[in-house]
């Protein structure tokens, strides 16, 4: 073997390419110790998605991972969260299960990153859906509460879906951390229009709009609970939303 400013010449380890000196007997060795030889047996073992199931580029990745997670709202959504095993994803989504485990390494991290595209999906929709006159701070927070009722598939779905995350979450402390952020942005972005208009003057005197938005979230999003239970009808719960907004803004 012969050395030439940092380079070997001779056999070296396949792993960390470390110079190996030749026994001199039998076949010349491929490792240097057993931990590369380890290294080197795992890598040969590490499951690799068929050519067919490998995103060719970052969008295709996406659209990948977009379908799995939607086959996991599916499936939250008919029979919760405790029925998404990686095998059914798999199975409701039409890929293998190879391909679940090379998007998402874990159930958890699945579980994770669904949640996190399903408030991405739920924004952009509510964004294009919500058309509101400005000057209008009432209209604008109605519309904003409408989201959180089941008024048709695409809210009942998300709904349904964030019910199941909610009961996972109430045994899953991991998972809890994810769903229930401290920062409370729903409640925020409510608390922050009730202050808007009282700013201008437009709403009800003495009003704390931190309470107020808190009352009305989850009001919001239990009256929603009852119109997917049957136990109310959307009528009915918005007239109770109406009531509660008259008050607020009897200014």
């Amino acid at each position: 073997m012969r050395v030439e400013k940092g380079r070997t010449t001779g056999p070296a380890c396949r792993i960390c390419r470390t110079a190996i000196t030749p026994s001199g007997r039998g076949r010349p060795p491929l490792y240097c110790s057993r931990s590369c030889q380890a290294k080197a047996y795992r890598r040969r073992r590490r499951p690799v998605p068929p050519e067919s199931e490998q995103p060719a580029a970052s969008d295709a990745q996406g659209r990948r991972r977009r379908q799995i997670a939607e086959a996991l709202w599916r499936i939250a959504a008919e029979r919760g969260l405790h029925a998404a095993s990686l095998r059914e994803v798999a199975a409701e989504a039409g890929v293998s299960l190879r391909a679940v485990q090379y998007h998402f390494t874990t159930k958890h991290q699945l579980l994770v990153d669904a949640l996190h595209l399903l408030h991405e999906e739920n924004e952009r929709i509510a964004r294009s859906r919500i058309d509101h006159d400005p000057t209008d701070p009432r209209a604008l927070l109605r519309a904003v509460l409408e989201e959180f009722l089941p008024v048709d598939a695409q809210r009942a779905t998300a709904l349904r879906v964030f019910a199941a995350y909610y009961a996972r979450s109430l045994t899953d402390p991991a998972l809890a951390e994810v769903f229930l952020p401290a920062e409370q942005p729903l409640e925020r972005l409510v608390a922050d229009l009730i202050g808007a208009a009282q700013a201008a003057g437009r709403t009800a005197p003495g009003l704390d709009a931190w309470r107020e938005a808190d009352l009305l979230v989850s009001g919001a999003v239990g009256l929603g609970g009852d119109v997917l239970h049957g136990r109310r009808g959307l009528d009915d719960v918005r007239r109770t939303l109406d009531y509660h907004l008259d008050r607020l803004f009897a200014g």
